[in-house]
């Protein structure tokens, strides 16, 4: 052993010169207050880019969203386990949190030690990004942690919990120093790893496109650097940590910073010294040699503020590695401990300058004041480290206020903290989940829609069933398509809702089928679509003399396809007998009448043009229409809109309702009946029955009212309603205006599911609806409430589409059949989820049929002129 006058003597003597030395040698670790500032200012720009929706994806430093966004308000109560894995050792504590004003918390805690052959082994809704901390388990990367832990914890049996919170060690810690110090709002870790939160401004947080409040951000900045943003910082030495690390090119900055390399750092430097003959006469050791042996916590005891005492550890550490140290050795090595403990509290201290520096421009404020909670082993056990972090923010940010709390109870306590206030907010999402399964459907229960479907569809092809199905299966009388030689002007009229088309259609036979078009938009106004038939035909009348003097052909002569997408008995092509009305049309003097015949009373009555020809076409057929003039293998029309309809080409053997055996014709479904004999009720919601009894058809037109853009809306605002009068969303404040039936329009749905719609402009929609104090939460929960909705209906489409599929297969006796759907319907175009999830479930339930989608880009007015061509065609060569 080194005598202490000596080691005092020599001290006192070289102490200088070994100084200047070392620092000479290790000069790219001495870091300058510019360099730092630089360093900082990289760092917020990192931070930008992680904050930010299209630069996220690339940045480093991931900023990720915690959802923690606010602190115990105080009514918390009750016992929670909070478990705390970081490195190491974890611990399991219990708290208890005490309501009664004085926020009083009990603590209970044990600690226990993982094995390293567990932190490398096999892993048994946060989702593990990637281990860092020398973590290495299989198995865990991309999973729910959740799930992993909740599993575990099943296989033993002995016990059970309710895990309501994921939080990381650096939120834990914020909120255990929040919870004492209410200016707490930065978190910092300094120890196995390293690792930053803070609370940001929710309209800085892209990735969740909110707008109002704040919420903790866990910055991950021990990534900070894996882009090749600090090449130039770090040294060969840095290089050579990473190299030998578990996880090369990742957690950069924590490499440089963090307990877990702080000591391997120190050793790489003494071996590389030692080789270069600056240490121990250029002898090492196996020990020395060894990756690991030089533990970070020799740092503390050598930098031990007292230098004796010091350098009386650094000779033991030595020695314990096997070397004979001189004084010089030990003074050396000191050295080497304190450039690199000092590097790391000035890169921590460049960092944290720039995250104080963000809250201060979030809030305006010329002087920021604020509170670091900071825990962390290197942080508590380091003799120095505080002392020079705390130094270096000081002197690069002069307007913070800054306040360092040391965490005492670990961020165990910050867990259960979280956990207590979102104890209270499960409750909550827990019965709105119960509320949502009631809309959410099985595999199964698609399967029996689809078998239910097909069943219907059976009995509305019989002569004995076909009176008593929900499912008409109406014969369209439409036998053929196209053949190209079709030509002549045609008008097409397409009235299907409360808006109609009016359309010239002018087709050129030969090679291009070539199809002029030009059309007009009328509507029909709420008095006339349940005012008299004779009015409603007036009316449409009176648009089709308007359009035809807009084209310049007044008083013309023209065959007319008219599109009317309502259930209709047709007993040929130009008769449509209206069974009954539906999407909110209730003309009185209709039903049971051929529509056909009360367009030519109000041409009559009218006495400005004449039609020569008309031919009833239901949209559905019309779609199928169109797409099958550019794609010969569409035999399927579907609609998905203001209402929905299915047709497709049947076999003639099929339909009982027609007499002929041979070839096939039109179908027309009327599937929006589907479940008005009560086959879809054990399907249908609360929700749904006062949607239905609430409408001007109640108990009719069941499927379609769970399906089309005309009730969507309708049954997401009676579950807002219903979540609002039960507390669960809005504060439980009611807007008069949500109490205002059909308010809540459909295109609402498609706006608020849009991937590309910022929460702040769903909050807008809902201020429009009257609810002025909806927040970024309720925004959140609406979108899942339309999404939950929408996905329904998508479903329920994708398995009716199914069941008429898998027959036409059946009908042909095919294992594989391939096939095209034309689609049409503001719905299926413009919802951004619904014609992929409606694909996705049918594709799943009819696996053995090929489906193309084929998108009507003209609507179903030129389909409806196509048939009319068709039919005129037919005619002039004594078809029939």
């Amino acid at each position: 052993m080194l005598a202490s006058s000596i080691l005092a003597n020599f001290c006192t003597e070289h102490n200088d010169d070994q100084t200047q030395r070392v620092d000479k040698y290790l000069h790219h670790f001495n870091l300058s207050d510019e360099t730092l500032m630089d360093l900082s200012i990289r760092f917020r720009r990192e931070m930008d880019k992680g904050l930010g929706r299209d630069t996220n994806p690339t940045a480093a430093v991931k900023m990720l969203p915690t959802f923690v966004r606010s602190t115990p308000d105080g009514t918390e109560q009750g016992e929670f386990l909070a478990l705390d894995l970081g490195g190491s050792n974890f611990r399991v504590l219990l708290v208890k949190v005490m309501a009664n004003g004085k926020q009083e918390v009990e603590m209970e805690n044990q600690i226990y030690a993982i094995p390293e052959h567990l932190m490398r082994g096999s892993g048994s809704e946060s989702v593990l990004v990637s281990w860092t901390k020398r973590f290495k388990s299989n198995g865990v990367e991309g999973k729910d942690v959740v799930s992993l832990l909740r599993k575990s914890i099943k296989r033993r049996g002995d016990f059970d919990v309710d895990i309501l919170a994921v939080i990381n060690d650096t939120v834990g810690t914020m909120m255990t120093c929040g919870y004492d110090d209410h200016h707490c709002e930065i978190g910092l870790i300094v120890g196995t790893g390293t690792n930053a939160c803070y609370m940001e401004q929710m309209r800085n947080l892209e990735l969740l496109d909110g707008d109002e409040g704040r919420m903790c951000v866990n910055t991950e900045w021990g990534a900070f650097g894996d882009d090749g943003s600090l090449e130039d910082l770090r040294t060969d030495i840095d290089r050579e940590i990473d190299a030998g690390s578990l996880n090369p090119g990742k957690q950069l900055f924590e490499k440089m910073i963090s307990g877990l390399y702080m000591g391997e750092l120190v050793r790489l430097i003494l071996l590389r010294m030692t080789k270069d003959k600056l240490l121990f006469q250029g002898k090492t050791t196996a020990e020395l040699l060894t990756t690991g042996s030089f533990n970070t916590s020799y740092i503390f005891d050598i930098e031990n503020e007292k230098d004796q005492e010091g350098l009386a550890s650094t000779e033991k550490v030595l020695r314990d590695l096997g070397l004979d140290p001189s004084v010089e050795d030990c003074i050396t090595t000191q050295r080497v401990c304190q450039i690199v403990s000092t590097r790391a509290a000035h890169l921590c201290a460049a960092t944290l300058v720039a995250v104080l520096r963000q809250i201060r421009d979030n809030k305006a404020a010329e002087k920021l004041r604020t509170t670091i909670g900071v825990d962390g082993s290197v942080y508590k056990n380091h003799p120095e480290f505080p002392r020079r972090l705390h130094k270096m923010v000081r002197r690069l940010v002069p307007d913070c206020d800054v306040r360092f709390l040391q965490s005492q109870c670990g961020s165990g306590k910050g867990a259960a903290m979280v956990t207590a206030v979102a104890y209270r907010l499960a409750t909550q999402h827990a019965e709105r989940q119960r509320i949502l399964d009631t809309l959410r459907l099985s595999r199964e229960n698609l399967l029996e829609v689809k078998k239910r479907m097909s069943e219907e569809m059976v009995r509305g092809l019989s002569k004995e069933t076909h009176e008593q199905a929900s499912v008409k299966m109406l014969p369209t009388f439409v036998r053929d398509t196209p053949d190209g030689t079709e030509h002549g002007d045609f008008l097409a009229l397409d009235l299907g809702g409360s808006s109609f088309r009016v359309l010239l259609v002018r087709v050129r036979s030969g090679k291009s089928h070539n199809v002029d078009m030009h059309h007009k938009i009328y509507t029909i106004p709420q008095e006339t679509m349940q005012g008299t038939g004779e009015e409603l035909f007036s009316h449409i009348v009176f648009c089709i003399s308007d359009f035809l003097e807009y084209m310049g052909m007044a008083g013309a002569s023209l065959p007319l396809g008219f599109t009317f997408s309502f259930p209709c008995h047709q007993s040929k092509l130009d008769q449509g007998i209206l069974l009954n009305w539906t999407k909110g049309f209730k003309a009185s003097g209709c039903e049971g009448q051929d529509v056909i015949t009360l367009l030519k009373e109000a041409v009559h009555r009218r006495r400005e043009f004449d039609l020569n020809f008309v031919a009833v076409v239901n949209d559905t057929v019309g779609t199928m229409m169109t797409c099958s003039y550019e794609d010969p293998q569409c035999e399927v029309g579907l609609i998905v809109g203001t209402g929905t309809n299915a047709c497709f080409m049947e076999e003639m053997q099929n339909i009982e309702l027609v007499e002929g055996n041979d070839g096939r014709m039109c179908v027309n479904m009327e599937w929006g009946a589907f479940g008005d004999n009560g086959v879809l009720d054990d399907f249908c919601t609360e929700f749904d029955h006062i949607v239905d009894n609430c409408s001007t058809n109640p108990g009719k037109q069941r499927y379609e009212k769970m399906i089309s853009g005309m009730y969507l809306g309708e049954v997401v605002r009676n579950v807002l309603l219903d979540f609002t009068d039960k507390g669960l969303l809005f504060r439980g404040k009611l807007s008069e205006r949500l109490k205002t039936r059909c308010i809540f329009e459909t295109k609402f749905l498609s706006q608020i599911e849009s991937d590309r719609l910022a929460m702040r402009q769903v909050r807008s929609i809902l201020q429009h609806l009257g609810l002025t104090i909806s927040t970024c939460d309720d925004s959140v929960l609406v979108k899942e409430v339309c999404g939950v909705v929408s996905r329904r209906a998508a479903q329920l489409c994708g398995a009716g589409l199914a069941a008429v599929i898998d027959k036409m297969r059946e009908n042909r006796n095919l294992n594989q059949l391939s096939v095209t759907v034309g689609v049409d319907g503001t719905l299926y175009k413009t919802h951004p989820h619904f014609s992929s999830i409606m694909q996705e479930t049918m594709q799943d339930l009819a696996p053995q049929c090929q489906v193309t989608f084929h998108k009507s880009e003209d609507g179903s007015g030129k389909g409806a002129a196509l048939i009319t061509a068709v039919a005129c065609r037919m005619k002039s060569e004594g078809q029939h």
